[in-house]
């Protein structure tokens, strides 16, 4: 998903798209790197 904003935001010039890009390359850097490894991190340490 990330990829195909930086198209748009490269073909259109849409300064929207490009902070678009930037939130989620943001959020991408702060959270798992895949939906899988989200999925099978535990909420919680486990003991």
């Amino acid at each position: 998903m990330k990829d195909f904003t930086w198209k748009v935001f490269y073909q259109t010039g849409n300064i929207d798209t490009y902070l678009l890009f930037k939130e989620m390359e943001k959020e991408h850097a702060d959270g798992p790197d895949t939906q899988e490894d989200e999925l099978i991190s535990p909420d919680f340490p486990l003991i």
